[in-house]
């Protein structure tokens, strides 16, 4: 490939910049950077494209001059040539990166892979498409690779995420992470969503990690409560008024279906009709959701003079759990979780497993019990994917034996033994 270079005005009677240029035919993208030397123009030999080394318009400083052109020159075909050594994708993105640490425009030491993955999560943070829970999962996923990437000694390039990545990632993240099976999937997809964009932005141009492959999330057996579990709660009576506040949001959130992350929304303007009128963050062109309000999920709103009192999420998990120890709910549970090809089973208290989402799983559990149609929860859960909406329905043993026994009404006395 060939580079070169000329003036930034070449018909100036002041000193200009000289740019150096190289064309970048796969991109069908011309390459232009600032060397930072300046020249007059009459001492600027067009034709050779460099500054005149003798005669009338030589410059005094033509020989420092041409010596920096020099070392643009040579990083450029050492650049190029390491590219093809290791089988990496000559851009013009990964010149500007070797220019900018070679001639000292921006700090070294930092790769133009997880340069790439900042720039990606600062273009889609500014974009205003993500909400700040997708944050930081994408910060989440970059800090697990940085790890990776020390402790397998494996380094991290857009050439090297190959099927051998795929295997060294996969046994990283289930066998010294301790990643669940839905934790891993849900990664691979973040990952693979860098990795497109990186793509369309030219970062790279091979497509290996097209073949990485995203197993099916495993729809796991999750706990949803009943009618009765929810009045339970409510007859308690607490010593301290941070576990009523805790137990009155997750109520809330039962009777609406609202995510914990959504109720920081609610306020007195936009609570109309007792309906919550909720937009949501994320998702510019997401509909508003008109959210109906039980009585009680009113009562809460006024108790609270439609401000919730809220915390941290994973204080609220704590003190939720609290709650359901103090109101009995210590039987042993069993939980499934998969790790690789293998299912993890461990003994649980059933109050360990509830958690804020189980007052959305719960709303609708009860919703579906009551035959209420897939469209009308999903207008109010604000669900788009039907498939997701049914992962929350927790079908329970009493639900299975009634559909069993209004199913099958057999009269089958003459088979009964006649004392």
């Amino acid at each position: 490939m060939k580079s070169t270079f000329f003036l930034k005005h070449p018909k100036s009677e002041k000193e200009t910049l000289i740019l150096f240029s190289s064309y970048f035919k796969f991109e069908e993208r011309k390459f232009v950077y600032s060397t930072g030397e300046k020249i007059l123009p009459i001492h600027w030999d067009s034709k050779n494209r460099q500054p005149f080394s003798r005669g009338k318009s030589k410059s005094p400083k033509a020989t420092a001059i041409q010596l920096q052109l020099n070392r643009y020159k040579k990083a450029f075909q050492e650049i190029e040539t390491r590219c093809q050594t290791f089988d990496e994708d000559f851009t013009t993105i990964i010149l500007k990166d070797a220019f900018d640490t070679e001639f000292k425009k921006a700090p070294s030491g930092k790769g133009i892979f997880f340069r790439a993955f900042d720039e990606f999560v600062d273009f889609k943070t500014k974009e205003m498409v993500w909400s700040e829970s997708t944050i930081k999962r994408y910060t989440n996923i970059k800090n697990i690779l940085r790890k990776f990437e020390q402790a397998k000694e494996y380094k991290l390039t857009f050439n090297s995420i190959t099927s051998k990545f795929s295997v060294e990632f996969s046994d990283y993240c289930v066998n010294e992470l301790n990643h669940a099976h839905n934790t891993y999937a849900r990664n691979i997809g973040l990952f693979k969503t860098f990795m497109h964009w990186a793509l369309k932005e030219k970062y790279t141009y091979k497509e290996d990690y097209k073949q990485i492959r995203i197993a099916e999330r495993i729809v796991t057996d999750q706990i949803a409560l009943k009618m009765a579990d929810i009045e339970n709660i409510l007859k308690l009576e607490f010593e301290t008024e941070r576990l009523e506040k805790a137990r009155d949001i997750f109520v809330f959130s039962c009777l609406t279906g609202m995510r914990f992350g959504e109720l920081k929304l609610i306020n007195r303007e936009n609570v109309i009709d007792r309906h919550v009128h909720l937009k949501e963050e994320k998702g510019k062109k997401k509909r508003v959701r008109n959210i109906p309000l039980h009585d009680l999920a009113m009562h809460m709103l006024r108790k609270y003079n439609y401000q919730l009192p809220l915390i941290a999420n994973q204080k609220q998990n704590d003190y939720i759990k609290e709650i359901f120890e103090l109101a009995g709910y210590t039987q042993m549970t069993e939980k499934i979780t998969t790790r690789g090809n293998k299912d993890i089973r461990e003994k649980i208290p059933f109050y360990d497993r509830v958690s804020t989402h189980t007052a959305r799983r719960t709303f609708i559990t009860l919703m579906k019990k009551q035959r209420r149609s897939d469209k009308l929860i999903a207008s109010i859960t604000g669900h788009k994917d039907m498939k997701t909406l049914n992962k929350y329905y927790q079908v329970d043993d009493e639900e299975r034996t009634m559909a069993v026994d209004e199913t099958f009404k057999i009269d089958f006395a003459p088979l009964k033994k006649v004392d």
